[in-house]
């Protein structure tokens, strides 16, 4: 069946930036290739928000801040269990900045998350404590959005962390799969499919 988004409908694009394209800092495979395909998406919405990975220098999942650990190493934060990356998207950097070309003037508004020294933020949503907002919520809520289609990078990160609060929070969610990259780090992106269609994503290849 066919899916046309209608004006209660919201494109959802999740962190085409620099570092986790081909090139960056935390580079997923391919992670360009979403480019297009999220352009040609956008043009068929009538509310696109885009999100943006902003860390600060230094920040707490950064693997520089903990000497002597390895990239992709977990490690205890007091909200939880919380892996280490490579530097990225440092704030003001290239490699923060969304890809060339992606259309962002077809967004409303752009989430900014993961400025908090202290905490790591995969979702649009929440910090990783799972309990500190966006704000996102409440913007769709006040627009009367109901529907979120998601698409960007990676899909078993920050797109997976999205749609699962989106529907903890009440929106109906569509994962458009063309338009998404995964990392699959040890069985990540199995888990965060198995995880998603429990709660009640609909996965799509493309619309």
């Amino acid at each position: 069946m066919q899916i046309r988004p209608g004006n209660d409908d919201l494109l959802l694009i999740i962190d085409v930036q620099n570092d986790f394209c081909p090139g960056g800092a935390l580079a997923v495979a391919d992670g360009d290739a979403v480019v297009p395909v999220i352009n040609r998406l956008a043009e068929r919405f009538d509310h696109v928000v885009l999100t943006q990975d902003w860390h600060p220098p230094g920040h707490s999942s950064f693997v520089t801040s903990h000497p002597g650990a390895s990239p992709f190493e977990s490690v205890a934060m007091p909200y939880g269990q919380q892996t280490l990356w490579p530097d990225h998207c440092v704030q003001g950097t290239a490699g923060a900045a969304f890809h060339p070309e992606l259309a962002v003037d077809l967004a409303e508004l752009i989430i900014r998350k993961g400025f908090r020294p202290e905490i790591d933020s995969y979702s649009a949503f929440f910090e990783n404590d799972r309990r500190t907002p966006t704000g996102l919520a409440g913007y769709l809520r006040d627009r009367g959005l109901r529907r979120i289609f998601l698409a960007g990078l990676a899909t078993d990160f920050c797109v997976h962390y999205s749609a699962v609060d989106a529907r903890r929070l009440g929106f109906d969610a569509v994962l458009v799969e063309a338009g998404c990259r995964a990392i699959d780090l040890a069985g990540s992106l199995d888990a965060a499919w198995a995880g998603m269609a429990a709660i009640g994503v609909q996965r799509v290849n493309d619309l």
